[in-house]
């Protein structure tokens, strides 16, 4: 499997890092593709890994890395019935990035699915499902999650030097506002 990587200003082909699945207590650590995709689709969450079809540079502007996808990407929302598609970018000069991880550090549920595709860098989606032990999927560059509606998650790209370049996918941004769960699970294992 291969993506693109940084160099000279331009992305180039290397290899993927995989995803990572976790059960902490369990300790338990999956780093099998096909084993973590058939685990989260056992629990209704899509894992795929996509490729873009060209080049670009790591400064590329989003419709630039939306037309570098575009061969996945649109035929993908047209068969699940999304409507839009933007790209964030994650890191440590995000302003008020503290405030931001931390929203998204408390279990929370959505009323449509979170759809991201991991263009560069890394994050931790980290679910609370009835029947399965707390676990987490360490999501990385070249990584399609989807997580369905009303599913209890949360996520985190990192306390120290964050990095998230991903590709959002939509229904309607409004589906998207988090709506918390106050379990306190979270607590049990977010890093101080």
């Amino acid at each position: 499997m291969h993506n693109f990587n940084k160099s000279n200003g331009l992305t180039l082909l290397y290899s993927i890092q995989m995803a990572v699945l976790n059960i902490p207590d369990q300790n338990v650590q999956i780093t099998d593709f096909q084993e973590i995709k058939a685990f989260l689709s056992e629990r209704g969450i899509l894992l795929e890994k996509w490729e873009a079809s060209v080049p670009f540079a790591s400064d590329a502007d989003q419709e630039t890395i939306l037309q570098a996808y575009a061969h996945v990407l649109y035929p993908y929302m047209e068969k699940n019935g999304y409507k839009t598609a933007d790209v964030i970018n994650i890191n440590a000069n995000t302003p008020n990035y503290e405030a931001i991880r931390n929203k998204f550090l408390s279990e929370h549920r959505h009323t449509e699915d979170e759809v991201r595709f991991f263009v560069e860098g890394q994050g931790y989606f980290w679910f609370n499902l009835e029947g399965s032990p707390v676990f987490n999927v360490l999501c990385q560059a070249g990584d399609l999650i989807s997580v369905p509606a009303n599913t209890k998650h949360w996520f985190d790209a990192g306390k120290e030097n964050p990095h998230v370049k991903a590709i959002r996918i939509f229904s309607d941004t409004s589906g998207w506002v988090p709506h918390y769960t106050e379990s306190g699970i979270d607590a049990k294992y977010n890093p101080a």
